[in-house]
């Protein structure tokens, strides 16, 4: 009987702990990059992001979609990232010295 109670109470507790190391928020964020390149710089960077799930953007809108922890990462810093990859990103302006690092077509309105 004991043991049954033990093996149950291991149980509980390693699906709880299992349930809280595996938490995700996800965020959208508005930013400028309009083409594959953008798209492969974005993602490449944020998917080997410590703490980032999975990253990907829609060129369509311009949009980026991110998965991550938040016990390892906030979203200010993705914002963050994404600034110093040389992008917008939401009212998080891109850092002036990466957008001039930028190949043309990645630069704001660099397709039209």
């Amino acid at each position: 009987m004991k043991n049954i109670i033990l093996i149950i109470a291991l149980f509980v507790v390693g699906t709880a702990f299992s349930q809280t190391e595996n938490q995700q928020d996800t965020v959208t964020i508005q930013t400028f990059a309009e083409c594959g390149m953008c798209k492969d710089r974005l993602e490449g960077v944020l998917n080997y992001t410590k703490g980032v799930k999975f990253a990907e953007l829609n060129l369509a809108d311009k949009t980026l979609f991110v998965k991550f922890n938040p016990k390892k990462i906030s979203m200010d810093e993705i914002r963050t990232i994404i600034s110093d990859t040389g992008y917008d990103a939401d009212d998080m302006k891109a850092n002036p010295k990466s957008v001039d690092e930028l190949p043309t077509c990645c630069k704001p309105g660099g397709m039209k």
